[in-house]
């Protein structure tokens, strides 16, 4: 037996094939790498456990490697017959490897293998070739053979014999045949195709039946190993009378091909044969020669009269490329003479088999920031068809982010090629089709899913980007505000979200002091009760952050306003000393008649809106049929004229409410002496105001004239304001007009809001000062289109809270549900007061 590594033979010899399975342990075994892969030689009928090779060495691998890279040997043949020792690298023998049973007569066995490394993916081909011991002897598939021969048989025929079977290859298949020595025969070999000898009985001595009707022969059959092995038939030779004439083929072979997808019942060939005798003895019946298979049997028939070979099952290429049998003639004499033929059949090979896709490693799963060019999984690509019919293509669906990159022998790696989303794709099912080259051509399809792992590739999503909180002023410190949401398309710790508040001011001082957020849920809490006097609005930026590495977020802006509650009584300005607490006295004449002006109660309240609205009545009175309180000027005036039987001290007390939900009230008690010849100061201002005096007259024309200039400048004023409002108004709703609530002017050049309410009986306005945020401006203004004479109150500024600090009064006269001011007008029925202190 012979093996080759770098050019050097070396002859190993054996006794016993049994010890040579021994003999191979006690040397070391031979490899080498021919175009990059890894070839081993070993005999047959190895001990389990028994190295190979060295696979860690010839690999270029470290030992940590077979478990750090999760080293493992697939079998193409499908069973395993290799493992790999973990603690030294070595491939042994992991089952035993009988060559007959894998390769059969080929002249070449060699099992292939796959070596797979993980982290990252490697494949290594390597090859083991199985070589032949001597450990089959030489078979007859008869042992025992009769021949019958007649005694006309001329010296020098032939007789075929059974060939005997050896199932090594090589020099220890069958080599030489050996008969017994006999006068009558001797034995020589006939060669046949594919360079194969057979044994001929050759007939050397003619034959006298009358002296001996049987002749015994034993048949023994050589191999050519080291020792020999042999097998023998027993050939029984009875002497026949004479039929001298054997049928004779016009053929000795025949040859035919056929397509394996050939249907049932197809004539193949007609054999024909003649027999020079007559009568019975020309007569013909064909037959399978005796030794054919049973493999031949189930899958073709020949008739027996005619010698037409039909097909009676079916073809497969993959199973057997060609048939060869062996066709008998017989005539029917006494004795019967056969003629023999040999048929070959030839299979065409047929598409009819599907390609196969099969992994080699399982799919990993791929990070979705993995560059292009990472490997996903192995695998190859078989079709058990031959020629074109097995050439076999992989394609993948158009878009898909995958490839599949060759490497060698139909094996491929799926490799990434562009981006990958796990927001938008969680698992990709590769679906990969496998087509061959035949005609037509057959395709099969293998889907191989692909789990795609996240990373923090998306911040935190509110829900809006920002969000509006109507809050009641005097509210629970503690309760809640509202709750805000974000949502994030990663999973897992990167959409874990936590909530909290950007530090900023409000009014000087930071945002946390007045709220706070659950960190997990996005509530926002409030620190302390609000009040709606001291702060109407403020913002609060939440930040929405998630778990990942790094970590993203994202900012929305809550918008707080806080709603006004009825929590401020009305508050007296006028009179003055009723302001005080105190008693307010008032004078009048007993002269006057009815709906005479005694005096005027003047209250504002620190609510705004509804609640700001302030109705007077009497509550008690010396004599209620005297006196009246107008519902919304406060104005008190006399029902009637003043007679002599009424008293001469009155004494009202005037209940101020406001149109709050609860109803907050305030009163103020007003004493009225009556008196005897007590004139109006009005009329007497007025009598003197027009008496011509020369002292008097040029003052009065400065004052005119001043009084002009001033009317002239409040009028273009307002006529430009009107004219800005209009311009604004087109996009908004105008602040001249009458409106269900508050309606905002901003002025661009000084930042100015103005809020105008002209809901209800009781008008005011309110003007702002810088952003909604900053009330360090502010002014506001009530004025009551029901009365002849309406207020005009200028806050302080820097604060609309304290409404005890009153700068000013203004005592306007305006005329009916108008918004105009008159400033000059001197007339009985109406009268303009003005003044301003700071």
């Amino acid at each position: 037996m012979y093996f080759t590594e770098s050019g050097i033979t070396k002859t190993m010899g054996y006794r016993d094939w049994r010890w040579q399975a021994l003999w191979w342990h006690l040397f070391f075994l031979l490899w080498t790498t021919i175009d990059g892969q890894t070839r081993y030689s070993i005999p047959e009928e190895l001990k389990q456990g028994s190295v190979v090779g060295n696979l860690a060495k010839d690999l270029d691998l470290r030992l940590s490697d077979i478990f750090d890279r999760k080293l493992r040997v697939a079998s193409e043949v499908g069973k395993q017959y290799f493992s790999v020792d973990a603690g030294k690298g070595e491939l042994v023998v992991n089952d035993r490897i009988d060559r007959e049973a894998l390769c059969g007569q080929s002249a070449s066995c060699v099992l292939p293998l796959q070596v797979v490394l993980e982290t990252p993916l490697n494949l290594h081909r390597i090859e083991v070739e199985i070589k032949d011991i001597n450990d089959n002897a030489p078979c007859f598939n008869t042992k025992e053979l009769t021949l019958k021969i007649s005694e006309s048989a001329a010296v020098g025929t032939r007789f075929p014999l059974e060939s005997a079977e050896d199932a090594d290859v090589g020099s220890n298949s069958v080599k030489s045949y050996m008969l017994i020595k006999n006068e009558c025969f001797t034995l020589k070999m006939k060669e046949v195709e594919d360079g194969k000898t057979v044994p001929e009985l050759v007939l050397e001595k003619p034959l006298d039946r009358e002296k001996k009707a049987v002749h015994q022969l034993f048949l023994t059959a050589l191999d050519g190993g080291n020792p020999a092995m042999s097998g023998t038939s027993q050939i029984t030779i009875i002497v026949l009378d004479v039929n001298d004439n054997f049928p004779v083929f016009e053929k000795s072979i025949y040859k035919v091909s056929l397509e394996e997808n050939t249907p049932k019942d197809t004539s193949i060939i007609r054999i024909t044969a003649t027999d020079a005798d007559e009568g019975p003895n020309k007569d013909i019946e064909f037959s399978f020669g005796s030794r054919t298979p049973d493999s031949i049997l189930s899958v073709f028939e020949i008739n027996l009269l005619t010698g037409e070979l039909h097909l009676k099952g079916e073809l497969d290429y993959e199973r057997d490329t060609s048939y060869k049998i062996e066709i008998t003639a017989k005539d029917n004499g006494i004795p019967e003479m056969e003629g023999h033929c040999r048929l070959q059949i030839d299979i065409i090979d047929v598409n009819d088999n599907t390609p196969e896709i099969l992994l080699t490693s399982k799919p990993s799963p791929v990070s979705e920031d993995a560059p292009s060019g990472t490997v996903v999984a192995l695998l190859n690509a078989r079709d058990a068809d031959s020629g074109n019919n097995s050439k076999v293509t992989l394609q993948l669906p158009k878009g898909s982010p995958f490839a599949l990159k060759p490497s060698f022998s139909n094996n491929y790696a799926l490799v990434t090629t562009g981006p990958l989303d796990r927001e938008r794709f969680l698992e990709y099912n590769i679906e990969i089709t496998a087509t061959d080259s035949g005609s037509p051509p057959l395709s099969s399809k293998k889907s191989i899913p692909v789990i795609i792992t996240d990373v923090n590739d998306n911040p935190p999503v509110f829900t809006q980007p920002s969000y509006n909180v109507y809050l009641k002023e005097n509210g629970v410190p503690g309760s809640i505000l509202y709750s805000v949401s974000a949502s994030d398309l990663d999973s897992g710790e990167n959409a874990k979200i936590s909530y909290s508040i950007l530090d900023s001011k409000v009014q000087d001082v930071s945002v946390s002091s007045y709220v706070y957020i659950n960190s997990d849920n996005g509530s926002i809490y409030s620190m302390h009760s609000f009040d709606y006097e001291k702060l109407k609005v403020f913002q609060i930026q939440v930040q929405a952050k998630d778990q990942g590495s790094p970590s993203l977020s994202s900012n929305a802006t809550v918008h707080v306003f806080i709603l006004d509650q009825n929590d401020n009584a009305p508050a007296v300005i006028y009179p003055s000393s009723a302001a005080m607490g105190s008693l307010s006295h008032q004078r009048m004449p007993r002269s006057a008649k009815a709906g005479h002006l005694v005096t005027k109660v003047t209250a504002v309240d620190a609510d705004s809106g509804h609640n700001a609205w302030i109705s007077y009545k009497v509550s008690e009175a010396t004599d209620a049929s005297l006196f009246t309180v107008n519902l919304y000027t406060g104005e008190v005036r006399t029902k009637r004229a003043v007679s002599e039987q009424d008293d001469s001290s009155q004494r009202l007390l005037i209940e101020i409410k406001d149109d709050g939900e609860p109803v907050q009230s305030a009163t103020v008690t007003v004493s009225i002496l009556l008196e005897d010849g007590l004139h109006e100061p009005i009329l007497d201002l007025r009598q003197k105001a027009f008496e011509p005096s020369k002292k008097t007259g040029r003052i009065t024309l400065y004052l005119i004239l001043s009084l002009a200039s001033i009317s002239v400048l409040s009028l273009v004023t307002f006529l430009i304001l009107a004219v800005k409002c209009i311009r604004n108004s087109r996009s908004s709703a105008s602040c001249c007009t009458r409106q269900s609530d508050c309606d905002d002017y901003k002025n661009p050049n000084r930042n100015l809001q103005l809020q105008l309410n002209t809901d209800g009986p009781i008008k005011y306005v309110e003007v702002l000062g810088g952003d909604m945020l900053s009330q360090s401006q502010s002014f506001r203004s009530c004025m009551s289109p029901m009365s002849e004479y309406s207020d005009f109150t200028l806050i302080k500024p820097s604060s609309t809270t304290d409404f005890k600090e009153v700068i000013s009064v203004l005592d306007a006269s305006l005329p009916d549900s108008t918004w105009t001011f008159e400033s000059q007008q001197v007339s009985r029925e109406r009268k303009t007061m003005f003044t301003y202190m700071v």
